[in-house]
């Protein structure tokens, strides 16, 4: 006598969230503003470049320290640059693919209009709180006139990532907030539909 199981549950299921998806951009479908499609692909290549160079540089201090009994300054001070950059172009990237964690169980359980209206919230403090970083990492920037110690890298190079970072991630969340007033007014926009 041989039991059965029921096959899995596809994840899908519980993952997408209907009311999100007027929001999110889509490269492959060319769906969403063309800019920040572009944008967003342009930081996923400059992800993967920096990810090699950071895997170059750290290869390299662990070889010259293990087989040449030398540690390579330089390859430390660019590792923790390059590092930097990819935090904020990942985190950018990210936000743009909709891939941050959250919390979405009240989204969920809300008819549309009360979804729309909570996400064009959260974008309105999404952009809020870029705007003051963006602010405070120009005021850095205004301020900071050095150079790293080894390579002399100016900050402001570092800096600037930052900057760039917070002020994409602020448009993204004011096109979703504006998604989001247009889904409010007409739900059965096409934007609704998925032809943005």
């Amino acid at each position: 006598m041989s039991t059965s199981t029921p096959p899995p549950v596809d994840p899908g299921v519980f993952l997408d969230d209907p009311n999100r998806e007027p929001l999110e951009l889509d490269i492959e479908a060319r769906k969403g503003p063309a800019i920040f499609r572009w944008l967003t692909v342009i930081m996923e290549q400059l992800i993967a470049a920096i990810l090699v160079a950071l895997i170059v540089s750290v290869s390299a201090n662990v070889i010259g320290r293990s087989l040449l009994n030398r540690s390579l300054p330089w390859a430390d001070e660019l590792a923790r640059m390059l590092f930097i950059w990819l935090i904020f172009l990942g985190a950018a990237a990210a936000f743009a693919r909709f891939e941050h964690i959250a919390v979405d169980f009240l989204v969920r359980k809300l008819q549309p209009r009360g979804a729309h209206l909570l996400y064009m919230l959260q974008n309105l403090i999404i952009t809020v709180l870029m705007g003051i970083i963006v602010w405070g990492g120009y005021l850095v920037m205004s301020r900071s006139t050095g150079r790293t110690a080894i390579l002399g890298v100016p900050w402001n190079l570092i800096n600037v990532s930052l900057v760039l970072c917070a002020g994409f991630i602020a448009a993204v969340a004011l096109w979703r907030a504006w998604q989001c007033v247009r889904l409010i007014r007409d739900p059965l926009s096409p934007a609704h539909r998925g032809g943005l």
